[in-house]
């Protein structure tokens, strides 16, 4: 069956280069003003505070769902972000870098290693870093492994965080992405900071993924319930 001429519209704007450039620009734009007409409440925040007083780099972790507003959680602090080597990637790739994340590219089914590699790098090298576990393409609200190995290697702690708002629209998409509407109340929630020992075998590394998805569960929940519970 052939395309529709939806799709093949779609495709063309995905080849323009002019599109790439300009696309990413407005998108980085509509997200800062959208992140400046919200009231923003922050819960937790002495967990990242306490692992950077140590001299610590952190891995910043949060559903792919809750990514909208993620680029603003921590201002000022150098990160770097994982971003699928897929083509809708790209335009997030240059998204994060406007607003000021270097990029790695990968994921669990492309450049995966190449990825692994330069996440290590990364925080070796004083950036944090910041991850999707359950992206780029799902399952959602699952963490993957990759996430719990560069802890296992690097002795990162890592910390995850959600975002919610009191009025918010749930995309159709895979990931049920949330998008606060604007002059809401928002709240970024931060959980304990959990740290995988290098001596971590396969099981234990499975408990630790397993440990990390109910966190970051709970986290989501809460941040959801926030005003509800806070009135």
């Amino acid at each position: 069956m052939g395309k529709s001429p939806f799709s093949r519209v779609v495709a063309v704007l995905r080849e323009d280069r002019l599109v790439l450039r300009i696309v990413p620009w407005l998108a980085a734009r509509v997200m800062q003003c959208l992140f400046r007409l919200l009231r923003i409440v922050h819960v937790g925040r002495t967990y990242p505070e306490s692992c950077w007083a140590k001299g610590e780099r952190i891995i910043v972790v949060f559903w792919h769902g809750r990514l909208l507003m993620m680029p603003f959680v921590y201002p000022g602090k150098p990160g770097a972000l994982l971003v699928s080597q897929h083509r809708d990637g790209e335009y997030f790739s240059r998204i994060a870098t406007l607003l000021g994340f270097e990029v790695i590219r990968g994921s669990a089914t492309r450049g995966g290693m190449r990825a692994l590699k330069q996440m290590i790098r990364a925080i070796k090298g004083r950036l944090n870093l910041v991850v999707t576990p359950d992206g780029p393409k799902g399952p959602r609200a699952k963490v993957r492994p990759g996430v719990i190995e560069v802890a296992k290697l690097t002795g990162a702690p890592i910390v995850p965080v959600s975002f919610s708002a009191s009025r918010r629209r749930f995309l159709k998409s895979w990931d049920a992405f949330l998008v606060p509407v604007p002059f809401s109340r928002a709240v970024y929630i931060w959980g304990e900071p959990m740290y995988v020992p290098p001596t971590a075998t396969k099981d234990e590394v499975t408990k630790y993924q397993e440990t990390l998805e109910e966190r970051l569960g709970l986290l989501t929940m809460k941040a959801d319930d926030y005003f509800r519970a806070n009135l």
